[in-house]
């Protein structure tokens, strides 16, 4: 391209494409710079949480600070290399990071629900209610921690769906934690009729009982008779167990307690009603 037959008007154009030209290649290798500043940092961020993972576990730290701790370090590391990528383009940062802190505070006020999960997942991990692995109930949900997340909670149901629920919701409501003690107690009610022998009751709850390996000797045992019911007498069955074992023992017991009263003739009552009829005399 020549500037030969360009209008005179006082420019230099040979001199302006030149300093275009320059421009545009200068910018162009700042944006490339810039590029390969992002990728490359975000691969070094990837590197120094994954260290830090592996120092944090020969720490034997708890699982759910060394996840919350890493999301928190990549989350920093990334802001400051998404800075360091965006100064390579010429913008000032310093007039940049004063933009954002006031953005920052207009934003802020706008997401104060963030704020308040990223507070709850600061106070879950200072004061552990649960942790990875624990069965808790919170929020209206139960299920196994996955993982506790700078905002929210991931958990997994019993039927193998995953819930996302946020920190703010968890903490703000009570808390069940079915994993926090090593020991549960399993409570039964079993109803028999008032026509059966509750002697013979108690001897065959007891018999079953000490056939379960998996019920623990201490706390002891519970058998006693609860309630005299409308249609039943009600017995109360409380052994202990691992918590582990809950589920499979209460199943267990409740279908052995089944079979066997079947098998010596002990009924299980059901809500019925008398009706009498008198007949009235004619008038």
């Amino acid at each position: 391209m020549t500037t030969e037959n360009w209008p005179n008007l006082g420019f230099d154009w040979a001199e302006i494409l030149l300093m275009m030209k320059t421009t545009g290649v200068d910018f162009a290798v700042n944006v490339l710079i810039a590029i390969v500043i992002f990728y490359v940092g975000k691969w070094v961020v990837n590197l120094i949480v994954r260290g830090l993972l592996k120092a944090m576990q020969k720490g034997d730290m708890d699982q759910t600070l060394r996840r919350f701790v890493a999301n928190l370090a990549r989350m920093l590391l990334m802001l400051f290399v998404i800075i360091a990528a965006i100064n390579q383009l010429g913008v000032q940062t310093a007039s940049l990071i004063a933009l954002v802190g006031a953005a920052g505070l207009a934003v802020g006020l706008a997401l104060q629900g963030s704020l308040a999960n990223f507070a709850s997942g600061v106070l879950i991990v200072l004061f552990r209610p649960y942790k990875v692995g624990d069965w808790i109930e919170g929020a209206g949900i139960s299920g196994a921690v996955e993982e506790v997340q700078i905002l929210t909670t991931v958990l997994k149901t019993g039927d193998n769906k995953q819930v996302i629920v946020p920190n703010s919701q968890i903490m703000g409501a009570t808390i069940t934690n079915y994993s926090a003690n090593d020991t549960r107690r399993i409570d039964l009610v079993v109803g028999v009729s008032y026509e059966d022998d509750i002697d013979q009751v108690r001897k065959e709850l007891e018999a079953l009982v000490a056939v379960e390996d998996r019920i623990l000797d201490d706390p002891a045992v519970t058998i006693a008779v609860s309630e005299l019911a409308d249609s039943s007498v009600n017995f109360v069955l409380r052994p202990w167990v691992s918590t582990a074992d809950y589920w499979g023992v209460r199943f267990a017991l409740t279908e052995a307690i089944k079979k066997r009263f079947d098998e010596v003739g002990i009924s299980f009552p059901y809500p019925q009603q008398d009706v009498h009829i008198h007949n009235m005399p004619a008038s």
